[in-house]
This record gives structure tokens, sequence and C-alpha cells, in this order.
């Protein structure tokens, strides 16, 4: 029997996710520089017997696993850009990434808080000269990795207002960056805390800043974790995207838009549905055209209905 062909005309919905990300060439840098230091610190801990070099060295390692993780989420999208199976692309693994990239971040923020607190109930000694050695180098490594990553120049995408447009974000990168910046936020509290524990004997200073490192990293965690799960549960897109559609198809005077439905398939790109009536109904490919000249707006339907008559 001849193969069954398909009712419905080819085209794709890769929108652009086969096109390698800058950010995915970033995240490998950064994992490189990550795991080269990572090793350092845990063979010299072992070879010298530094709790702290083993115990810095372990923690580079989770934040190793989930700069991967990113990485891998970026690989994926890429290579599975034109699967037929994802029906409108890849583009949600990106906030897939970055929505497990914020988990990460708030179990690595419990683990600070408790530990810290442990540290309170039941002080350890602390060999400052090593430790500090070793927030020293953290610092210079994650400040690195901050860097290449770029996103320093562009903090503004990042503020946590709520009239920010969240999907516009690469939130697989903004995961990366907070992974990072959590790193070199440790670093600094850290030598800071052991500085005024060595040198004014206040040991208490060192797990309270872990406490307060902590406090920052989960509000950066739950802020990545809410803009994600919005995405990924198909949240109503921008506002003002919104008005800028209706205005276009009623602009007219007869048409009016009785149902729009505009969620994100990915970084900056929108799927719409769109259901009009009208008394003169004319072709869906006529009400694209009002449409705003957007490129996001990538994946578009259109239902037209007659006004009925009271």
């Amino acid at each position: 029997m001849p193969e069954k062909q398909s009712p419905f005309e080819p085209h794709s919905h890769a929108f652009g996710q086969d096109i390698k990300r800058p950010g995915e060439r970033r995240t490998i840098i950064v994992i490189a520089i990550t795991g080269m230091m990572m090793m350092v610190e845990i063979a010299t801990g072992i070879i010298f017997g530094s709790m702290a070099l083993l115990a810095d060295g372990l923690h580079m390692a989770s934040h190793t696993v989930a700069l991967g993780i990113n990485l891998f989420a970026y690989v994926y999208a890429r290579r599975h850009a034109h699967d037929e199976h994802f029906s409108l692309g890849t583009g949600k693994v990106n906030a897939l990434g970055g929505f497990t990239g914020a988990v990460l971040l708030a179990i690595f923020a419990l683990v600070m808080a408790g530990e810290s607190i442990e540290r309170i109930i039941n002080p350890v000694d602390i060999a400052f000269n090593q430790a500090i050695l070793v927030a020293v180098a953290g610092l210079i490594v994650n400040g690195a990795s901050v860097k290449i990553l770029g996103l320093h120049r562009h903090h503004e995408e990042f503020e946590l207002s709520e009239h920010s447009h969240d999907h516009d974000h690469d939130h697989n990168l903004r995961a990366a960056y907070l992974h990072v910046l959590a790193d070199a936020l440790t670093s600094i509290l850290a030598i800071v805390a052991l500085i005024l524990a060595k040198y004014a004997d206040l040991i208490w200073m060192d797990p309270l800043m872990g406490i307060a490192g902590a406090i920052l990293v989960s509000s950066w965690a739950f802020s990545l974790l809410r803009t994600t799960s919005h995405l990924l549960l198909d949240r109503q897109g921008p506002d003002i995207l919104c008005q800028q559609i209706q205005e276009a198809i009623e602009s007219d005077g007869d048409s009016s838009v009785t149902d729009l439905h505009l969620w994100s398939v990915g970084p900056s790109i929108y799927s719409a549905i769109i259901s009009v009536n009208t008394n003169t109904p004319k072709s869906p490919e006529e009400y694209k055209k009002r449409l705003p000249g957007h490129s996001e707006l990538v994946h578009v339907t259109i239902e037209v209905n007659r006004r009925t008559a009271r």
C-alpha cells in the first residue's frame, strides 16, 4: 500500500530554535572554567587534607552540574527544532532549563541556610588563611564567569518588577547567570566574614553571612521559578502586544475581537489564536495582514464569525 500522506501542508515550526544561541557558547566556556577550578580544589583538598578546599570544590561541582543542565537544554532545543513531534517547536525547552536551574538554586539556598544554622549551633574551628585563599580564588573564577556570560551589561533585563516582560528573556541563560552570580556572592560574603572573624574575633559573622546569602539566592530562585512557570503554563502574553493585536483587528470599525489567546512558544516568540466577529467577514489572511509587524508573532490562527443579528 502507498504511504499515507499527511493532509496538512508541511511547514517548519523551528522558529529560529535551530540556530545556536550566544548563551550556549558562553555556557560552555563557563562550564570549562568552573570544571577546571573544581578539579583543582578537590585534588588539592585531598592532597593537603583541607576540608575548606574540598568543600568548596564539591560546591563548585554542584554548580557545574547545574550549568550542564542549562547547556543540555540549549543543545536539545537546537537539535530537535525540526522534530514534528513538538507541535509548536522546542522554544519552551529554554524555559524548562531555566525552571530546572531555579529549582537547583532554591535547593542550594536551603543547603546554605541549613549549614549556616548548624555552624551557629555547633561552631567549628576555621583555618582562616586557607579559607580566605579559597574564597578569593572562587571569586576570581566566578567573576570571570559572570563577565563571560555578559549579562552584567544587561542587568535591567533581570529587574523583578511586575511590569517587566518576563516572556522576552532567555531564561535558560538567566538561570546559568544566577548560578555563577550566587557563587560570586557566596565568595564575597565569605571573604568579608572570614576577615572579620580573623581580625575582630567575630566568629559568628561567618554563618550569619551564609544565612544572608541564602535569603538573597532564594529570592532570585523564586523570581525565576515564577517567570518560567508562567511560560510553561501558557500564561497570557504581554498586555501591550494583546492591545496592539486587538486594535489592529478592530481598525475597520466593524470587526471586534471576541477571544484572544497569546502565549509564548520561546524567547520573544508567540503563538496566537484570535476569534473575530464582524458583519462583513473577510478571509483570515486579510486579518493577518492587519496585525502589527512583529517578527515575534510566529504562529497565528484566526477564526472569523459573522455577527448574528439581534
